[in-house]
């Protein structure tokens, strides 16, 4: 069997069988051969739930021409383990169900499973087995699972007025690749000052320490990760705390240097970009006012940083401020089907 073996001409156990070795090379571990998967609970600390999160991953919607096969799986978990880290999780184990095309190769399967197991080594997560299926496209679905005490998750519910907003990381980069990536292709080359937003849509960053700081210190009242872009993010937050809203400040703290250049020179609205792009996985919290400075003090210990972009308002309504102005936000944000 060579590298440019079609997958068509193995069968699915020879499939397995590179996943296995794959894992095995890296890890250390066996995929586990049962109609189950199991995982044992620490019978030593029985006020941990049991949290998960299964996030699809399909290649015609989420991987732009340039990302390669590694990026694809290493962004198909990376974009699970962020829905749990938001909640101060820490993630443990991954299941993941893969669908392939039978023109699929050998060389670029590799690819895909080395980008996921490499990624679960970075955050020490065991990968455990999953399923396997053909399709007409690249379809990678883990679901990855961490325990923890419900008493120091950071959920959506429990903001109160007044509370800060604060972020992991600016926002715009996202908007700015995925313009260049789906709309400048073929004049990629001429955006070279642009590769750190062409970089975090191929290979996002992950934040590994503010969340868990937050939620171990109970600073946090509420938190989402902004997959689904600032403004589905935020109305996500209303959701779950009806009658609130927030007054978010259009500034630096809130604004990649990056995406102001390429709104001014290329004349794409500011506000699109920062609002609307989705996939950043930076993450968003609120913070009692008078949380924020131990919270900003600790996370600064520890080489992070927060960056302050608004307060939660009781108005039920996302106003954006900026220059003195207060006006509200009337974008949805990103949705599927849509």
């Amino acid at each position: 069997m060579s590298d440019s073996t079609k997958l068509k001409e193995l069968g699915e156990k020879k499939i397995i069988a590179i996943i296995e070795e794959i894992v095995f090379q890296k890890t250390g571990n066996h995929l586990l051969r049962d109609d189950s998967f199991f995982y044992k609970i620490d019978n030593s600390s029985p006020n941990k739930v049991l949290v998960f999160n299964s996030d699809m991953f399909v290649s015609t919607t989420d991987a732009p021409k340039k990302m390669t096969f590694y990026q694809m799986g290493r962004k198909s978990i990376l974009m699970n383990i962020s829905d749990l880290v938001v909640k101060g999780v820490h993630p443990v184990g991954a299941f993941i169900s893969i669908g392939l095309p039978p023109s699929l190769d050998v060389q670029s399967f590799k690819e895909i499973i080395e980008g996921i197991v490499d990624y679960c080594c970075r955050w020490n997560i065991r990968y455990i087995g999953g399923d396997m299926n053909m399709t007409n496209e690249i379809i990678i679905n883990p679901t990855v699972f961490g325990f923890e005490n419900p008493h120091n998750i950071i959920y959506r519910k429990g903001m109160d007025i007044s509370d800060i907003v604060v972020i992991t990381s600016k926002f715009g980069l996202t908007g700015v690749g995925f313009e260049i990536l789906l709309n400048q292709y073929k004049d990629i080359d001429k955006y070279i000052n642009y590769d750190r937003s062409i970089q975090s849509v191929l290979e996002p960053f992950l934040d590994d320490k503010i969340a868990f700081t937050l939620a171990e210190n109970q600073l946090s009242t509420a938190s989402i990760d902004s997959s689904d872009g600032l403004a589905g993010s935020l109305r996500d937050l209303m959701l779950s705390n009806p009658g609130i809203g927030f007054d978010i400040n259009f500034n630096d703290n809130l604004i990649d240097d990056e995406a102001r250049s390429f709104s001014t020179i290329h004349n794409i609205p500011l506000e699109d970009l920062i609002f609307n792009a989705g996939e950043e996985f930076i993450h968003i919290f609120t913070i009692p006012p008078n949380n924020y400075e131990k919270a900003k003090k600790i996370i600064e210990s520890n080489k992070g940083r927060i960056f302050a972009v608004g307060k939660v308002n009781s108005d039920g309504k996302i106003y954006i401020i900026h220059n003195n102005k207060r006006k509200v936000l009337q974008t949805k944000g990103f949705e599927h089907f849509l």
